[in-house]
């Protein structure tokens, strides 16, 4: 391990929107963190502006075009640092004995791989990566347990319940007096519109959140709220909650990330303004506090808060994420895969925005769900999950 003074940070995900804003808070603070690796996909032109500034020791990259074009780039400018490229480096760089925190933000399954390696390494994990932990549920938090690794969530909602949550909650939410947890939520860009408009939508106009900047899978799901099934299901997951401990609440302004309802009748709410900078400074410096760039918080200017029932004939994603909350086993990896599958072909046009439940619908009826004993069980079933939905999506093309 290095000192404590500066702690080294790997970041999976570095090109996307939380690991750029995760570069932004450690810029900010650079007697307390310093980068030790970048890992991303494919997007080089972002990755080589990242190395400039903040002079990694390692990269690895997906992709065998961007490692090419980087290597090239580098030998001119005479930047030396190991560049590698696939899996099996992604998973060595989250594990790398010089690793002190591990930004966990690959987006989607592709994440599960590297962030086990950092949970089973025993590192501070920030988790933005909500998928690791929903396909793999308690084979993930028992790694976490075995290992001695700290798990810190980064959801703006989940970070927010985490610290509204009394300090011992892991005693059991009943026994430290918490009743619900009160999940909120924007609604996303078709709060409003009617139900019957939904077959019309565009893939920019999925990705125009009114409130957060995203990446575009992140963005659909929020506009299905299959993103807050996700985190539904991680939030059982992360705080030993019950679904029936779990409520949805839509918050059009997205000013309370979440709330904490406890017996005596106190409701306790985290607020900011909406800006993934502040959970994330929260997580690094976890239990001190420290600059995250974001501009505080003025309620004159928000003036109002409002608060409605989610409509599940609107939100038909969040109430099949409801439902494998139940159901527990492979059903969670599933969904997640017959998603993924999903958003893909409507952000390429190949699926209408209103087929997408249709697709996840069909994949969890057709496809037994076991017991997800064994991560090569959620593996195995997250396989079959894509190539039903894959089909799923072919016949659903140009249906009417």
């Amino acid at each position: 391990m290095t000192s404590a003074s500066i702690q080294q940070v790997c970041v999976l995900g570095s090109t996307g929107s939380i690991g750029k804003s995760t570069l932004d808070v450690i810029a900010r603070n650079p007697d307390r963190y310093q980068v030790h690796s970048l890992v991303a996909g494919q997007n080089s032109d972002v990755m080589l502006e990242q190395i400039r500034q903040f002079r990694p020791q390692r990269v690895v990259m997906a992709d065998a075009d961007a490692v090419k074009k980087i290597q090239s780039v580098l030998t001119q400018e005479g930047i030396k640092l190991a560049l590698e490229m696939g899996v099996e480096a992604m998973c060595s760089a989250a594990s790398d004995a010089d690793v002190d925190v591990v930004m966990a933000a690959i987006v989607g399954a592709a994440g599960l791989a590297p962030t086990l390696a950092a949970v089973n390494a025993g590192k501070k994990i920030l988790l933005a990566n909500k998928e690791a932990l929903v396909m793999t549920g308690a084979l993930f938090m028992d790694a976490v347990k075995a290992s001695g690794s700290v798990l810190l969530p980064i959801d703006s909602e989940h970070n927010a319940i985490f610290q509204c949550l009394p300090g011992n909650y892991q005693q059991g939410l009943e026994v430290t007096g918490v009743r619900r947890i009160l999940l909120t939520a924007s609604g996303g860009p078709f709060r409003n519109a009617p139900v019957e408009s939904y077959a019309q939508i565009t893939p920019e106009q999925a990705c125009a959140h009114p409130n957060w900047s995203m990446g575009r899978k992140i963005s659909v799901d929020s506009a299905t709220m299959m993103n807050k099934g996700l985190e539904f299901i991680e939030a059982c997951w992360l705080f030993d909650a019950r679904p029936d401990q779990v409520e949805v609440v839509i918050h059009p302004q997205s000013v309370i990330h979440s709330m904490v309802d406890y017996i005596d009748g106190s409701v306790l709410a985290q607020m900011g303004n909406p800006d993934m900078r502040t959970p994330i400074a929260h997580a690094l410096a976890w239990p001190e506090r420290i600059p995250s760039g974001v501009a505080p918080l003025s309620l004159m200017e928000v003036a109002r808060l409002d608060f409605q029932v989610p409509d599940m004939n609107r939100y038909r994603c969040l109430k099949l994420a409801q439902d494998v909350a139940v159901s527990g086993g492979t059903a969670a990896a599933m969904m997640n895969a017959a998603n993924e599958v999903a958003v893909g072909a409507f952000l390429n046009r190949k699926l209408r925005f209103d087929r997408i439940p249709d697709v996840i619908d069909a994949t969890l009826q057709t496809l037994p769900v076991v017991g997800a004993t064994e991560l090569e069980l959620v593996l195995e079933a997250d396989k079959e999950a894509r190539d039903l939905a894959q089909k799923q999506v072919s016949q659903l093309q140009g249906v009417a």
